[in-house]
């Protein structure tokens, strides 16, 4: 009884031992893992950071982003190492080197768990829609059942069991098949019965390592090669031969993926070859399988293949790294790869590249690594023993935030305003506001207070938040060009506060911005205070006192500012007064704006003579007369008759300032008094003047005397005979130049076609000289051959239009003129042709085409029995003298 009680607190003991030994054990794991996690964790981060010093240097953005499944899935890999992984679009399933299966949601969460095994789960399955599953172990067993019904099969095999996948419709009735592979790949197929059948599909060519079922087509992966058969016929369509045969099967395993229903991508070692099933033409077939196979794209890689999957119309590949160190030749492996490729008939192009880094890769092989998706969504899980990361395209905010990183704040600021509905951790406005903090710490302050106007906008508080910012770093006058003006307007204060900063420091600026600026946006009085206190420290600064004039505008005292302009002689004043209607305020300072813009004064008085009369500047202008006439000149330019009463002034004014302009006023005038005028010119010796006049006056003798005897111009005196066109001047001007050789030949030159040459040659004195008289003979024959010859030109045009009317009048007389049944009778309106035959007809049928009864026609006289049209009388035109008579 003792020594029963001496072994029972013995067995005690050593329980209690074994217990505290256990608990012992299970925290210095733990303890050992957050280590070794800590140290993984540092280690990833160094990874992520030698990444992004590359892509700093690259510039190049990357495709995707990276983060760990943690949750469920870091307990159960803190015991357990993961084997396998299918995923399905509303959970995943994760199989274990304990022979467990894990149910998780998205974030890894444990939904369910179930122990299948006591050794290495290889492969799970799912149906299409995630309520079936199948799973093969290590240890031979094969089980496919239902997740929420349980009903199912349960087979043991005495090898072990590589691969099984359900029929992708398995929950439906008619789809109740699943294929396994080992050493063989045998088909399960449930019959009517309920009762599962099997048939051998092929065998004798090793383990089989991978199946991919779509639609009818099973693809499977075995030692030799990769094999596609048609599950509906049971035919194997091809046999695709893997290239590097010196790589074990079971260390570098063959991927597979169906892109869509008849394309096969595999990628097994280094080869990668997209396979395009066809269907054969009725005339091939014979005993050939119904389809075949194209190899459309085939390309190398540089590193072993673990895994791919697709990305529209892209490839997202997982590679197996061995590295070699520089001190030794030793091979290590290193952090697998994920890369994007697009792909080509014969090659492929590198989109982007990616080192991953998971735990423990230091100790993995390619086997020990696989890449599972999500269809419809770019979700890609990398399954290592000891670690499960998701790959993610990046997204907007991903992308925004990138730019961030490297300060392109344009790009982020664009790209966030183009997707702002879509962007979830960022905002337009906090984006622009680290834009605008990063532009004034690059002293960029006048891009900075550029990019307000945008990013701002309509917040009136940001807007005075960087002003103040603005006035802190001194950049005031940077910010002044873009503060709001329109219907958002801030506080006055804040635009008196820049406007008083630039008339401590710009004038020029200040005198700039109270012309950009509406008088609204601050108070006017104010500003003109501080403006005067500087006028007083310097009274003739032009740039303060235009400034002044332009506030004075603003507050509507137009008097002043009208002043000011006048002052400082500025051709705003103009402006100034159309716009206000300044009129009866300059009517004392005319002489003032014409000697500032003699041009623009007149225009501007003559265009409002309703509001200054004519008279009224004559007399401001009194004192004035060269002033005077400029404003009369204009007047009289535009109207001949506005300003008569003052064409007798003129002349002497036109006479004193502006003699070219004398002539053609003389001669435009009707109000001018001519004898005025010639008394003027007399006095001044004008003798083109005063030609004129004695012309108009009509003594047009003495007129020619002068041209003669005082000009002493042949050729103005001929022009002036010419525009007389009188006779007795002819006669005048041939006896004062028969003297004069050089007269003579003038006129020899000129007369020809006003005064016959031989009144003139004949009156030339025998042995006179005359200058170039052969030159002027022979001028003289040719004008008369010219003359000859264009009246023989005449001759023969009139000759040959009559000619041709001539013709033309026969033809139209020779032609007939049809009379019928309908033709009337012009006068009595009665048919033309009598309806009985037998009566006498008499029808007269003119060129004109109108058409009488001769009875109805009356007789122009007795003597003749020439007929004549009414009609064509009476309009008092006749097309045609000639008719045609008609006798029966």
């Amino acid at each position: 009884m003792i020594l029963l009680g001496a072994w029972y607190a013995g067995k005690c003991s050593f329980l209690l031992l074994l217990v505290i030994w256990t608990q012992f054990l299970k925290r210095t794991m733990a303890e050992k893992q957050e280590v070794v996690e800590a140290a993984e964790q540092e280690e990833m981060s160094q990874g992520e950071s030698t990444e992004e010093s590359e892509e700093d240097e690259s510039e190049e953005e990357p495709k995707l982003k990276y983060e760990r499944l943690l949750n469920g899935v870091s307990e159960i890999l803190l015991e357990d190492a993961a084997s396998c992984m299918t995923v399905h679009e509303k959970f995943l399933a994760l199989g274990t080197h304990s022979g467990k299966m894990f149910l998780l949601d998205i974030q890894g969460n444990v939904t369910q768990k179930f122990d299948i095994s006591s050794v290495k789960i290889n492969q799970i399955s799912l149906d299409e829609s995630g309520e079936y599953v199948g799973i093969c172990s290590e240890d031979g067993k094969v089980q496919v059942f239902g997740l929420y019904s349980r009903e199912g099969l349960h087979e043991i095999f005495d090898c072990p069991i590589k691969i099984v996948a359900v029929h992708p419709q398995f929950g439906k009735s008619n789809c109740k098949q699943f294929v396994t592979g080992g050493n063989k790949l045998l088909l399960y197929d449930r019959n009517w019965l309920n009762r599962w059948k099997t048939s051998v599909l092929h065998e004798g060519e090793g383990n089989i390592t991978n199946i991919k079922w779509r639609g009818n087509l099973v693809a499977w992966a075995n030692n030799m090669g990769v094999k596609i058969l048609d599950i509906t016929t049971k035919q194997r369509i091809t046999n695709i031969p893997r290239d590097d045969t010196s790589l074990r099967p079971d260390m570098y395993p063959c991927s597979l993926f169906w892109k869509d229903n008849l394309t096969l991508v595999i990628g097994w070692g280094k080869s990668v070859k997209v396979c395009f099933v066809k269907e054969r033409h009725a005339s091939e077939l014979r005993d050939l399988p119904s389809c075949y196979v194209e190899i459309v794209t085939q390309f190398d890689t540089e590193y072993y293949i673990s895994g791919i999957a697709p990305l529209c119309d892209q490839f997202v590949m997982l590679f197996f790294v061995k590295e070699t160190l520089d001190k030794s030749d030793k091979m290590l492996c290193a952090r697998p790869r994920l890369d994007i490729l697009q792909v080509h008939p014969d090659s492929s192009e590198e989109i982007s590249s990616d080192a991953i880094t998971v735990r423990g890769f230091q100790e993995n092989e390619c086997r020990d690594y696989r890449l599972e998706y999500s269809e419809g969504e770019s979700l890609f899980y990398i399954i290592s023993p000891r670690d499960v990361v998701v790959a993610k395209e990046r997204d907007q905010d991903d992308h925004i935030d990138w730019l961030l990183a490297r300060k392109k704040y344009e790009e982020a600021l664009m790209a966030a305003e183009i997707s702002q509905k879509n962007i979830k951790r960022h905002d337009v406005l906090d984006i622009g506001l680290s834009y605008i903090t990063h532009l004034v710490e690059k002293r960029d302050y006048d891009m900075a207070a550029r990019k307000c106007q945008k990013i701002l906008g309509k917040n009136m508080k940001l807007w005075e938040d960087e002003v103040y910012r603005f006035k802190k770093i001194g950049q005031l006058k940077a910010i002044s060009k873009y503060l709001p003006r329109g219907d958002l307007r801030l506080r006055p204060a804040i635009y008196e506060m820049i406007l008083d900063e630039f008339l401590k420091t710009d004038y020029e600026g200040f005198s700039t911005l109270i012309r950009e600026w509406p008088g609204e946006l601050y108070n006017s009085k104010t500003i003109v205070q501080a403006l005067k206190g500087h006028l007083n420290k310097d009274p003739e600064n032009r740039t303060l006192l235009k400034a002044l004039a332009e506030l004075h505008t603003y507050d509507q005292r137009y008097d002043e500012a009208l002043n000011i302009y006048l002052k400082l002689r500025n051709k705003e004043v103009f402006d100034l007064i159309h716009k206000h209607n300044l009129f009866s305020s300059i009517k004392d300072k005319i002489v003032l704006l014409m000697d500032f813009d003699t041009e623009k004064a007149v225009d501007m008085l003559l265009d409002n003579e309703d509001k200054i009369s004519i008279e009224k500047v004559v007399n401001e202008l009194q004192d004035r007369p060269e002033l005077q006439h400029v404003y009369l000149h204009k007047l009289f330019k535009r109207d001949h008759h506005k300003g008569r009463k003052y064409h007798e002034k003129q002349i002497s004014l036109y006479a004193e300032f502006d003699r070219p302009n004398l002539l053609p006023f003389l001669r435009d005038s009707t109000h001018c008094p001519l004898e005025k005028a010639l008394e003027i010119c007399h006095q001044r010796n004008f003798v083109e003047e005063t030609v004129f006049l004695l012309s108009r006056m009509g003594n047009s003798r003495k007129a020619l005397q002068m041209i003669m005897e005082e000009l002493k111009d042949v050729d103005k005196a001929i022009e002036f005979a010419k525009e007389q066109d009188d006779a007795e001047l002819w006669e005048d001007l041939i006896l004062y130049s028969i003297d004069k050789p050089p007269f003579i030949t003038g006129l020899l030159n000129n007369i020809g076609t006003h005064v016959d040459p031989i009144l003139l040659i004949h009156r030339i004195k025998e042995g006179m000289e005359i200058p170039n008289l052969r030159d002027s003979l022979v001028k003289i024959l040719q004008d008369y051959n010219l003359q000859i010859l264009l009246r023989e030109g005449c001759k023969k045009i009139l000759v040959s239009d009559s000619l041709s009317l001539l013709k033309k009048l026969h033809r139209t007389q020779a032609k007939a003129v049809l009379v019928d049944d309908e033709s009337i009778c012009e006068a009595c309106l009665s048919p033309i042709l009598p309806s009985d035959a037998s009566k006498p007809l008499g029808v007269v049928a003119f060129h004109c085409r109108h058409t009488f009864h001769r009875d109805c026609l009356p007789v122009a006289n007795t003597m003749s029995t020439l007929y004549f049209c009414n009609i064509c009388c009476a309009k008092n035109r006749g097309p045609g003298s000639a008719i045609l008579e008609m006798k029966k």
